[in-house]
This record gives C-alpha cells, structure tokens and sequence, in this order.
C-alpha cells in the first residue's frame, strides 16, 4: 500500500512540473520498473526541469537503496604521470619526452605505501597512473604479486583499459591473456577510467592517440567474461553534446546486459585547468546535477551512481544524492593528484572515515561502508549516539 501510494504521489507530483504525455510515460516507465529510450532520455536532457529529473532520479535512488548512501575505505598508488599519450582534456600526465617534470614510483616506494596501511580498516587499493613505457606488464604482476603477498585481504582494483591495452600490445598478449595474467598474479577488478566518451569524431579531438571505444568495451567484457568486475566512466562537459553522452551511455547499458559485469557508472566531469582544453568552459552545478540524474534515469541495469567526491567537491557530492546518487567513493587518504592538477576544489583529496561518515549525515543519508563489490562492511547510524565507537582509524 505505501509504494502504492508512493508511486500515485509521484505522477501526481510530475503532473504539476511539466505540460504534456511524455513526462507522464517516462514516469510510468520508472514506476513499472521499465526502460527509458534513447529519445527519452534525450527529452530529459533537452526539456525537463533540474527540479523533474531529479525528482525521478531520487524514486529510483530511493525505491533501491532508501538513504543509504555507500563509501569504502581505499587508498590509491599513483606509480607514474610519466605518459605515452597527449590527450588534450589531461592536465596530469606528463609526455614521456619530458619525463623530468614528472614522477615514477619505484616497486619499493610502491611497497611502502602498501605497507603504510598496515592495521589499518581499508579494503582497497587503487593502482592507476600515466603509461609509461618502462613500466611494462612483467612489472605491474609483479606489484599486484607483492602487495597479493603481503596482504591478501586487500581487494586490488587497478589499470585502466588505456594502460592495458599498451601493456598487451607490447607484451604481444591477447586481451585474454594478458587480463588472466595479471587475474593469476592477484588483479581482481578494474577501475572505469578512459573511457572518455565513445563517439569517434569527439574521441579524435581530444585523446586520438590511445585505445578507442571497441577496445575499451572489449577489455572490459574480456574481464567479465574472466570472472573481474569492473567499473565504468564517462568524460563529459567538453566538445561533446547530449547525444554523443546518450550514445556513450547506451554502449555502457548493452555490454552490461551481456555480462552484468559493472559495479557502477561515474559521470566524470571535465576540469579546465592546465591543459590543452583550457578555452573549453566548465558545465555549470545545474548541468552537473542534470547529468547524474538522467544517467541514475537511463542506466537501468547498473546497480549503483557513483559522484567521485575529489574531482566534484564534497558540497556538490552531497547535493547529489538528491539526483541518483547512491556512492562518493571513498576516503582516497592520499595526495591523488588526477583532479586536483586540472583544478577541482579538492587541493588534498582525502577525507577520514569520521569525515565521509559526517559528510553524508549531514544530508540526512545513512552512511554504509561497503567493499569494492558492494558487500556491506558496516552501518552508521544516521545520529550519532553518544557511547557510539566509530572505531574509524
């Protein structure tokens, strides 16, 4: 009776925001648990309020998850910014013809951040960086066999699809291989970056040079297919308009059909600062809220929406999860510097366990810690109790 209810209130609601049919048939779809067109989603990104589309984003948000709202404990390793390619949206990479301007982690420096967690609650470690020619397959097993070794319970979550697909091709590798590879040295799932967006004609303006959109989607169905779960990304507020983002999020949608292989989708939002893309300006907090919504609205089949906290600003994280949002990542508790070069507001992106918990409590959300495959680690309550021990070092 009270989703019943529930749902009745919410037609109403959507009659009083909007004139015309097809609001109100993209309303009964969400309610009947019915897929959205392509078309239809272009609709809400073209014509709906911000106030109407993210009304339906919080009914779907909230029908699947109530307020819980979901981080982890993680750290990232960060070995290079050295880098092969030029894309011109990157203000972290550094070309490999001017390595002296950037960084390169040794395997023992690496290590040592490993082990600077030690005792400590974390769950996941985060390996992405530049592609640094030197910095080869034989190598990357090799870290992922250590930090295997030394703590097994850590879920190891690294490489992008761009950095595995120069690994490959210069270890001469099938995709297949070279994923069972890194599988048997201790690599259990696969961050969502490089994605960029997917149409080749945006995709040839501002990252020609590395992996395309075919083998983006086959890396990660390869991984898949393997038994590795994978996230899934998507770079927007540039060149590209409203349909290249459909298009982008319709591949996404079809390939986890196939495999049901993502954990979640992150909206990426393109940064200005110190690149190539500087003239580009940045989307507004509206465009950014309308993006999370109508992905939460489209992307049916993915279970969780995630903000990453460091590159929106943890203001504009809480905001959106009134528009979807269901996770902000995590408490990095490192100095990544992906965002923080191309000027987010996040100069030192990492927060306590105490802070994130505070974070979303203070949008009345129910803060849940989960492992990098959703599994739910612990709950906190909404109100802090007096005698509560937040046991969060």
């Amino acid at each position: 009776m009270e989703e019943i209810t529930r749902d009745a209130s919410l037609l109403e609601i959507v009659s009083t925001f909007e004139e015309g049919n097809a609001f109100q048939k993209i309303t009964q779809k969400i309610i009947a648990d019915q897929r959205i067109t392509e078309d239809e989603a272009l609709l809400l990104f073209e014509k709906a309020s911000l106030g109407l589309v993210g009304l339906l984003a919080n009914y779907i948000r909230e029908k699947r998850y109530g307020d819980q709202t979901f981080f982890n404990r993680n750290f990232h390793i960060e070995p290079t910014n050295v880098c092969v390619f030029s894309c011109n949206f990157c203000s972290y990479s550094r070309l490999y013809a001017h390595r002296e301007e950037g960084w390169q982690l040794s395997m023992d420096q690496m290590m040592d951040i490993v082990r600077s967690y030690d005792n400590q609650p974390v769950t996941e470690v985060h390996i992405v960086g530049g592609v640094h020619p030197k910095m080869d397959l034989d190598f990357f097993c090799d870290l992922v066999s250590r930090i295997r070794t030394h703590r097994p319970d850590l879920h190891i979550k690294g490489f992008t699809a761009v950095e595995l697909d120069y690994m490959f091709k210069k270890a001469k590798l099938t995709t297949e291989e070279g994923l069972q590879k890194f599988k048997n040295a201790g690599l259990q799932s696969l961050p969502g970056g490089g994605a960029e967006i997917f149409d080749p004609q945006v995709r040839k303006q501002i990252c020609e040079d590395k992996v395309d959109a075919m083998g983006w989607l086959h890396i990660h169905e390869t991984a898949h297919r393997l038994g590795m779960h994978t996230n899934a990304t998507m770079l927007y507020g540039h060149l590209e308009n409203y349909t290249h983002r459909i298009d982008h999020m319709s591949r996404l949608r079809n390939l986890q059909d196939k495999t049901h292989g993502f954990n979640t989708f992150i909206p990426l939002k393109f940064r200005n600062k110190n690149n190539e893309m500087s003239a580009v300006s940045e989307t507004s907090i509206t465009e950014d809220m309308k993006m999370y919504a109508v992905a939460r609205i489209f992307m049916d089949n993915f279970a969780h929406l995630k903000a990453y906290w460091p590159m929106l600003g943890r203001q504009q994280a809480q905001l959106a999860l009134s528009f979807g949002v269901d996770d902000i990542d995590g408490t990095i508790d490192d100095s990544t510097k992906i965002y923080s070069m191309a000027g987010s507001e996040e100069q030192v992106p990492s927060m306590t366990t105490q802070e994130l918990v505070t974070l979303i409590r203070q949008v009345k959300r129910l803060p849940v810690e989960r492992d990098t495959l959703y599994h739910v680690v612990r709950t906190f309550p909404i109100q802090e109790e007096k005698s509560f021990d937040l046991n969060l070092n």
